[in-house]
């Protein structure tokens, strides 16, 4: 163990991994190893400690989730960014870069349901970068996460300023795509300490999909994209939300992270 770590001691450690042990934590050294780095001294270390222990998502203890090397900041109140949704801030990457104009105007990529603008902190410079989302909380966390993308709070597409319209290369969104009826079925960590609406994708999960979808056409510029993180189970239903809506579609899966995005094509 580094930094603040060295000043608990060898006994310290193992109580804090017996007390994770003890709660169940599956990777209990790991977690303790992140605790003990992040505690300023033993008052510190217990609080974060029995905020884990209580069952509290280890991210939103240390205020802060990794994604794609990056350290991005989370908060209670917003939805922390899953290692699947890796898949589609690359692929969102992809699409700008494969849209890249040399010595024209900048691409324009939108993070919609940014939360905390995982895709957007991940866009290069050379980007305009857009987020919106309907949690003003989320978008505490999207300023601090991606400082150059222009941030709009609202819900869906009404958030974003007209000028945008038949401008957006890339729009992305890993929108809620939780089926309302298993969301008791899900882990008590993102159950019981996630807002409702950062989960919740209505009767059959892809509610917002086709929400995006339906308003994509009017907000994509020409051969622009729609990205679309969703569970392989509802790929069909989103694909076919992309295609009643005119746009082209392929899956895009990532069997190491869990993954699975749909692109949907402007004409």
């Amino acid at each position: 163990m580094s930094g603040p770590a060295h000043a608990f001691g060898p006994g310290r450690a193992d109580g804090v991994v017996a007390r994770l042990r003890g709660a169940g934590c599956v990777w209990a050294e790991a977690e303790a190893a992140l605790l003990l780095e992040a505690a300023a001294g033993p008052a510190e270390l217990d609080s974060l400690v029995a905020r884990r222990v209580g069952g509290e998502p280890l991210e939103l203890v240390l205020g802060w989730v990794d994604f794609l090397g990056r350290r991005l900041r989370v908060a209670p109140g917003a939805f922390v960014p899953r290692r699947r949704t890796e898949l589609l801030a690359r692929t969102a990457l992809a699409e700008a870069a494969a849209r890249a104009r040399t010595g024209g105007a900048p691409v324009v990529v939108a993070e919609m349901c940014c939360g905390v603008a995982p895709v957007a902190a991940c866009l290069p410079a050379d980007v305009e970068a857009h987020a919106a989302d309907i949690s003003a909380v989320a978008l505490v966390c999207a300023r601090a996460n991606a400082p150059r993308a222009v941030l709009h709070e609202g819900d869906l597409y009404d958030a974003l300023p007209r000028a945008l319209r038949g401008r957006v290369d890339v729009a992305a969104a890993n929108a809620p795509y939780v089926p309302t009826d298993r969301i008791p079925e899900m882990p008590p960590e993102a159950r019981d300490h996630e807002p409702v609406v950062a989960l919740d994708g209505g009767e059959d999960g892809v509610d917002l999909h086709r929400r995006l979808a339906a308003g994509a056409c009017e907000w994509l510029a020409p051969g622009g994209v729609l990205v679309l993180e969703t569970g392989r189970s509802q790929t069909g239903l989103t694909v076919g939300a992309l295609e009643a809506a005119g746009l082209a579609t392929r899956v895009v899966e990532d069997p190491t992270v869990g993954g699975c995005v749909v692109v949907g094509v402007s004409a």
